[in-house]
Order: C-alpha cells, then sequence, then structure tokens
C-alpha cells in the first residue's frame, strides 16, 4: 500500500458537470493494482476521503484510471482539479481484489459510474479465459459510459437504455433474465452500479441459481476499517466493506439495511453541499 501525492496526467469529462474520467501518474499503486480493488484519495488536508474504485491500471505508463460522478462537496471539489495538477493524497491499492478463475461464460453488469469500476472486472475475466459478456445500462444513450473501452476486449457487449434511444428499451436486469434464460454456459454474474441496480441484478439470478458478486464501495469512508461506516450484513454475519470486501454474494446481503445506512447522513452531506456551491459560486 502506498500513500502519496500524485498528478492527474489526462481528464476528461465524459458526462458534462456530472461524470469525469481522471487518469493518475502513480506507478507504485499501477504496478500492484488487481481488478476490484480501490483507493481512497484527498483533495486537500481537511477534506473527506474518497473512495473510487481503479477502473484501470497500465503497470507499463505507471497509471491508474478512475472514474467519478460529481454528487457532494467532496467530488465537487475533485472536480475544481484540471491536468497537471496533484492530489494531496492517494492511498492503495486497497480492498480484496476479485475472485477470478476460468469458469466458461462471465457476464458483467454495469450501470452508471459501476460501468467504469466494472470495466476492471471485465478485464480480469477475459485475461483468465472466460468468454466476457458486458451488460451495460443508463437513462439514455448520451449516459451511457465505456462502451467503446469494453468492446475492445469483451466478447459481447449489450445495451439498455431506460428510454429506448440505444439498445434494448428498458433495464438491464430484463436482458440479463433473457440471457440466463437461453444460455446454460453462464457460470458467474459481476454487478456494479447502484444500489438498487445490484439488488435487481440478485434478485434475478437468484432464481437460475447463478454466482453473483456485487461491489458495495460506495458506502465505504475511511476504507482502511478504522470508523466501521461500512458495516454491512452479509449471510447474517457482519462485514465491513472496505477490509472484508468490497465484493461479496450478492444473494447473500442485506440491501435494505444497505440502503438505509447509505441514507443515514443525506441530510448533512446535502447541507455541505450546499455551502461548497455558494463559496464556489456554483
Amino acid at each position: 500500500m502506498q500513500q502519496t501525492p500524485c498528478t492527474i496526467v489526462k481528464k476528461e469529462r465524459l458526462i458534462p458537470g456530472q461524470t469525469s474520467k481522471l487518469v493518475i501518474s502513480c506507478p507504485h499503486i499501477a504496478k500492484k493494482a488487481q481488478p476490484g480493488n480501490f483507493v481512497i484519495l484527498r483533495v486537500s488536508a481537511q477534506g473527506e476521503r474518497i473512495p473510487l474504485t481503479i477502473a484501470d491500471a497500465d503497470p507499463e505508463a505507471g497509471t491508474i484510471t478512475m472514474v467519478y460522478l460529481v454528487m457532494g462537496k467532496s467530488t465537487a471539489h475533485l472536480e475544481t482539479l484540471e491536468e497537471g495538477d496533484a492530489l494531496h493524497d492517494l492511498c492503495g491499492p486497497l480492498g480484496q481484489a476479485t475472485h477470478i478463475e476460468q469458469v466458461g461464460t462471465v457476464i458483467c453488469v454495469g450501470g452508471g459510474t459501476g460501468i467504469a469500476a466494472m470495466h476492471h472486472i471485465a478485464k480480469g475475466h477475459q485475461r483468465a479465459g472466460n468468454h466476457t459478456v458486458a451488460i451495460i445500462g443508463a437513462r439514455s444513450k448520451n449516459l451511457l459510459l465505456f462502451e467503446h473501452e469494453l468492446k475492445s476486449f469483451c466478447d459481447e457487449v449489450l445495451i439498455a437504455t431506460d428510454d429506448g434511444s440505444y439498445g434494448h428499451k428498458g433495464f438491464v436486469t430484463q436482458v440479463l433474465e433473457e440471457r440466463l434464460k437461453t444460455d446454460k454456459t453462464v457460470k458467474e454474474v459481476v454487478a456494479i452500479g447502484p444500489v438498487p441496480m445490484m439488488e435487481a441484478v440478485s434478485k434475478t439470478t437468484k432464481p437460475f441459481g447463478v454466482k453473483t458478486t456485487v461491489s458495495l464501495n460506495s458506502i465505504m469512508v475511511d476504507g482502511i476499517g478504522m470508523c466501521g461506516a461500512c458495516r454491512v450484513s452479509v449471510g447474517g454475519q457482519v462485514k465491513f466493506a472496505c477490509v472484508d470486501g468490497p465484493e461479496f454474494d450478492g444473494h447473500q446481503v442485506d440491501f435494505g439495511e444497505l440502503r438505509q445506512r447509505l441514507a443515514a447522513f443525506k441530510p448533512q452531506e446535502a447541507l455541505s453541499f450546499e455551502a461548497f456551491k455558494e463559496r464556489h459560486g456554483k
């Protein structure tokens, strides 16, 4: 695990004002990063710790890629940085790496910025020799992420949009269910995205008895198991997403409790975000 200032070598606003991609120079982390790992970054010494799943790593270039959604004070502060700026600190790689082995067909389901996090895991399954299918979804075509990147290595990329502007009209779970009905070679499903999406994917796969893995990084704060904020119930046992995960068996996660914990500090988060926007004239 390395903790060091790191510089932004490339920034791309994937969805202006909402979602951005950063390529960060951090050779030590890039060398060790495995699919499923995450990092913790801070924009300033007084800033909140931001956990982000590593979307890609290039050990030769010494860079990692991260994608984030601007949804509160800390990510809005991160969005003010540009190419050439340095993060205050970046700590990682953290978390348990994804368990990947050659099993046959693996379907990787992604929604929103979760598509970027899923990208690194899908690449790992493809390199392990699995027939890798990506199912990605968004509200509309202009909000879809990483389609080109996934098509560069996945065997299949299936798309769903809520409004039908691209691909299947509807949800990723509908595409997934149709595939599971006709393809008995599917051995595992990996889902990363909004909690309601991961819960819906887990409910979809359960009748088919297909192993389902979900990533719970959205509930993490400190990332090293000290704060306890990421406590979750999995199979009736207490787990901590940052040190025991962030990936867990989707059929065992108590999603109801997870939703409650994610909403616990929303009023305070909203007040902090409004104060930040007022100070920065947003």
